[in-house]
């Protein structure tokens, strides 16, 4: 979880680069990275303290993603904020979370 939480952050935070068009690039990749990657994010959270209640879990992601799209804005490498990419990271926090709770559901 700390390795993937590091490597998150230092992903979000790293200078931007100019974006090269490859075949398997789409309008809106970067919303459906961040849906990705928060939904690892929040899978591996909570279960790592599956005991959490809902409420901090969220606060926490929620608090997570402000800050890097704060940091980006604010450490001028080539990257902004933007508020889309906040919803992205809330329901990709959310899809993780309910697929951890749909598999307990299932398999225990």
């Amino acid at each position: 979880m700390p390795i993937y939480w590091a490597f998150l952050t230092y992903m979000l935070l790293k200078p931007g680069e100019e974006n090269h068009e490859y075949w398997f690039m789409f309008n809106g990749i970067d919303k459906f990275l961040h849906v990705s990657i928060f939904a690892m994010l929040g899978f591996c959270f909570i279960s790592t303290f599956p005991k959490i209640k809902f409420l901090y879990f969220f606060q926490i992601i929620l608090i997570y993603a402000f800050l890097t799209e704060i940091l980006q804005e604010e450490m001028k490498l080539g990257r902004s904020m933007e508020t889309l990419d906040i919803v992205a990271d809330t329901i990709g926090c959310l899809i993780g979370y309910y697929i951890y709770k749909a598999l307990i559901k299932r398999y225990f």
